[in-house]
């Protein structure tokens, strides 16, 4: 009985050892794809502000075609 409860405290060491493991290694990974997440995210926060400002200098530059004068209507008489 003895023995039998030895290898089983051996194998149940073996296990949680062999779990500790798995659970930092999945801490790391957890780690390097929330710095992952946040570096994509920065990338497409510059973007955004990238073509929004082309899209504002766009409006504002002199090629830009201009907006149409009201034309002036003349009073029926």
């Amino acid at each position: 009985m003895r023995s039998t409860l030895e290898n089983r405290l051996q194998t149940l060491r073996a296990e949680y050892k062999s779990g500790q493991t798995m659970l930092t290694e999945l801490e790391a990974k957890q780690t390097n794809l929330r710095t992952t997440l946040l570096r994509i995210s920065g990338a497409i926060q510059v973007l955004e502000e990238l073509i929004q400002e082309e899209q504002e200098g766009a409006d504002l530059s002199p090629d830009a075609p201009a907006e149409p004068e009201p034309t002036a209507t003349k009073p029926l008489a």
